[in-house]
Order: structure tokens, then C-alpha cells, then sequence
């Protein structure tokens, strides 16, 4: 092939690498600011006894990592709110390689299962975690795990 070949092939590899370059700043410059900020570490350590979690496993769920609490510092005209505030994630489950947010029942926290209700306690963790596939609400007393998609389309 001799030296011609070689530079060929030289330059359409760099040419392709130039492209790939390209492509990669142009995702990055046009990606929102927030895409996979969060990142979830292990979380709280997985009770054997959790009603929550034997009635997930038994629905066919594998729960991957226990409780998360997320700080949410606050500023109003600059200054800070007191501590600010905190968001709970009770577990990340996980069925046909799909991930969930789960949150349970709780008695003081009832949940409004208007549509309205359901945006204004879960859809703060669909915007959360982008790259799970939906929220698990489960109730251990009543036996019932409810998975809820939020679908928010460009207008």
C-alpha cells in the first residue's frame, strides 16, 4: 500500500475523530445545566424485616440502595432561608432494567391521588432523577405498589 495508503488512512481517522470531538461539544454546549447533576451514592442501609421492601421483592423488584436525603440549600434575595430544606428518597428499585424512585405511604402524609396531588408530591423526583423510569408508591398496608410516569411534552 506504501505511504500514500498510510496517509489515507491517517486522515480519515482524523477525520472522524475531529468529528466525533465536534459532536461531543456540541452535546455538551446544548445540554441543560441540570442533566445528571445528581448523583446518588449508596444510601441507608436495607432493613430485612422492611414491610416496603418484602412487598416490592415480591412484586418482582430488586431494591438496589436504601434511604437518600437530599439537601436543598435556599436563598431568598441572597440570603439563606435557615438551614434550608431536605428531599427524602426512600429506595431505588430496580424491574427489567428499569429504574424507580420509590416513596411509601405514610399516615401523617397522606397523598391526594388527583392529578393535581400526585404533580405536587412526586413530580419533584421525575425532575430529580431524569434517567429513572418512574416513582413507586408503595403501601405496605394496604399491599399496593402504584407506578406513576410523568410524560411533559414541549409546547
Amino acid at each position: 500500500m506504501g505511504a500514500y495508503g498510510d496517509w489515507m488512512i491517517m486522515a480519515i481517522a482524523g477525520c472522524l475523530f475531529t468529528f466525533w470531538l465536534f459532536r461531543m461539544f456540541h452535546r455538551w454546549l446544548h445540554e441543560p445545566a441540570s442533566v445528571n447533576r445528581l448523583k446518588l451514592g449508596k444510601g441507608g442501609v436495607l432493613a430485612a424485616d422492611d414491610e416496603n421492601i418484602i412487598l416490592l421483592e415480591q412484586s418482582g423488584y430488586e431494591v438496589s440502595s436504601g434511604k437518600h436525603l437530599i439537601p436543598v440549600p435556599i436563598k431568598v434575595n441572597d440570603v439563606p432561608l435557615g438551614k434550608g430544606s431536605r428531599i427524602y428518597i426512600d429506595y431505588i428499585a430496580v424491574k427489567d432494567n428499569c429504574s424507580y424512585v420509590v416513596k411509601t405511604a405514610r399516615d401523617r402524609m397522606p397523598i391526594d391521588w388527583s392529578p393535581s396531588g400526585v404533580r405536587d408530591k412526586l413530580l419533584v423526583y421525575a425532575l430529580l432523577l431524569p434517567e429513572c423510569d418512574g416513582i413507586l408508591f408503595v403501601d405496605a398496608k394496604e399491599k399496593l405498589i402504584r407506578k406513576i410516569t410523568f410524560h411533559i411534552s414541549d409546547y
